[in-house]
C-alpha cells in the first residue's frame, strides 16, 4: 500500500507512535505545519498540545511537562532555535529527555523563511554554553522523518538528554508517495522513573530495578558514577523529593562548588554520550569495490547524491557513498571505515561546508571537496558528478 505524505505529517505520526503526550511550539515557517498537525492530532490520543506565546515559553513548557511525567516534543526553525538556546542548556544540565525538531531554512536571521537550507548543523552542536555533547539525527526521506522521530524519543529516554531531529523546508513541506511497508518502526523504551521503592530494589512502573538495599526515603535524583551511566528520572508527583537547577549541583541537585562534585557532574554529562557514540551511530554505507571516491551527505541533499552515484556506476565508474543519519555525535567509526582506500571525498550540503569540517578532521591526507549551495536551491546530481571528476 502507498500513501501521499509530507515530512511534517510523518514526524507527527512518529511522535504519536513513540508515546508523545505533550507538545508546545510557536508558529514559524517552515515548522508551522508540525504545530498545526499535532494541535489537531495529539488531543485525540489524550495528549496536550499548546501554541505558546513564544519560542522561549515553548521549550520551557516542554521541560516542565517532562519533569511532571510527559513525553514531550517541540518544533521550530533557525531563529526559534536561537531563542531555545538557554533552555537547551538547562535541559542538558538537568538531564531532561526531550525531542527538538529543527526544520532548517536559509539564514542568518529571518533569512529565507520559505527557502531550504542546512545551516544549523554546527549551531545545534555548539549553540549552548559549555560545549557539552548532544544527539542530532538527520532524516533524508519522508519515511525516515517517521522512523528517526521514533528513534529520537528512544535516545532521549536512553541518555536523559535533548535529542534533535534536523530536517529542512523541502523535506517537511513536500508531499511524496511512500510505500507504507517502508516505514521502519524502531522500538521506544519505557521511561525509567526513580522512586523510593526502586532505590530500595523494587521495580518501578517502567520496569527499572535498582540494587537491593535498605529502603531509601529520599534517594538522590542524579548519579554521576559510573560517569557514562544514566540514572532513572526523578519525576515530580512521585514519592521522591525532586530538585531541579541549572547551576552546578551534586547528586541531590544542591548547588555546589566542591571541585570533586563539579568534575563528576561535568564528566558525566560528557561521558554518557561520547562513550556511547557507537550505540548512537546511524549511517547508510554503500561501498563499491575499487572505489577511489567517496560521497558524503545527509538530509534532503542525500537524494541527489545517491542519484549521482547511480548514474556514475551505470557509466562504469566505481564510487562509494555514505548517508549520515546521526550527525552528532559524529559517527567516527563508520566514517573511518568508509574512508579506507579512497583518495577523494566529496561532501554535499546546503551551507558553506559545516559538516565538511568534521569529515576533514577524519580524512587527513585525503582530498576533500565540498559541493555547496546557499542560494535557496537544491544541489543537483550533476553537481555531485562534476565534483567527482
Amino acid at each position: 500500500m502507498r500513501e501521499f505524505i509530507d515530512g511534517s505529517t510523518a514526524i507527527v505520526r512518529g511522535a504519536l507512535d513513540a508515546g508523545c503526550t505533550f507538545f508546545a511550539g510557536y508558529p514559524i515557517t517552515p515548522a508551522s505545519p508540525i504545530l498545526m498537525h499535532i494541535l489537531r492530532e495529539l488531543p485525540k490520543v489524550g495528549g496536550v498540545a499548546i501554541q505558546a506565546e513564544d519560542e522561549i515559553a515553548s521549550i520551557g513548557m516542554c521541560i516542565g511537562a517532562t519533569l511532571s511525567g510527559s513525553r514531550a516534543m517541540t518544533a521550530t526553525s533557525g531563529p526559534g532555535l536561537s531563542l531555545y538556546s538557554e533552555n537547551i542548556g538547562l535541559a542538558i544540565m538537568g538531564e531532561v529527555p526531550l525531542v527538538i525538531v529543527d526544520v532548517q531554512r536559509l539564514g542568518p536571521a529571518t533569512g529565507g523563511a520559505t527557502t531550504v537550507g542546512q545551516g544549523d548543523v554546527q549551531f545545534v552542536r555548539w549553540g549552548t554554553g559549555g560545549g557539552y555533547p548532544v544527539i542530532a539525527l538527520a532524516p533524508s526521506t519522508v519515511a525516515e522523518c517517521y522512523s528517526l522521530t521514533r528513534r529520537a524519543f528512544d535516545l532521549a529516554e536512553r541518555f536523559r538528554c535533548p535529542v534533535f531531529v534536523l530536517t529542512d523546508k523541502e523535506l517537511d513541506m513536500t508531499s511524496v508517495t511512500v510505500e507504507i511497508e517502508s516505514y521502519e518502526r524502531p522500538p521506544v523504551r519505557a521511561r525509567a522513573v526513580l522512586s523510593a521503592s526502586v532505590a530500595a530494589g523494587a521495580p518501578s512502573s517502567s520496569g527499572a530495578v535498582g540494587a537491593p538495599a535498605t529502603a531509601i526515603a529520599n534517594p538522590p535524583p542524579y548519579r554521576y558514577e559510573p560517569a557514562d551511566g544514566v540514572p532513572p528520572l526523578a519525576q515530580y508527583g512521585g514519592d521522591v523529593l525532586v530538585r531541579f537547577t541549572g547551576s552546578t549541583h551534586d547528586e541531590r541537585a544542591l548547588i555546589t562548588k566542591a571541585p570533586s562534585k563539579v568534575a563528576a557532574l561535568n564528566e558525566h554529562l560528557r561521558a554518557k554520550i561520547e562513550q556511547h557514540a557507537d550505540e548512537i551511530e546511524l549511517v547508510e554505507l554503500d561501498q563499491d569495490s575499487g572505489a577511489r571516491t567517496l560521497f558524503v551527505s545527509y538530509g534532503v541533499t542525500a537524494g541527489a547524491m545517491l542519484e549521482a552515484v547511480s548514474r556514475l556506476r551505470s557509466a562504469g565508474r566505481a564510487v562509494s557513498a555514505i548517508v549520515v543519519k546521526s550527525l552528532w555525535p559524529v559517527p567516527e567509526r563508520a566514517l573511518r571505515t568508509a574512508l579506507l582506500d579512497v583518495d577523494r571525498v566529496v561532501v554535499g550540503e546546503l551551507n558553506h561546508g559545516q559538516y565538511r569540517r568534521e569529515v576533514e578532521r577524519l580524512a587527513q591526507g585525503l582530498e576533500v571537496r565540498g559541493v555547496n549551495r546557499v542560494d535557496g536551491e537544491l544541489i543537483t546530481p550533476e553537481q555531485f558528478m562534476e565534483a567527482a571528476r
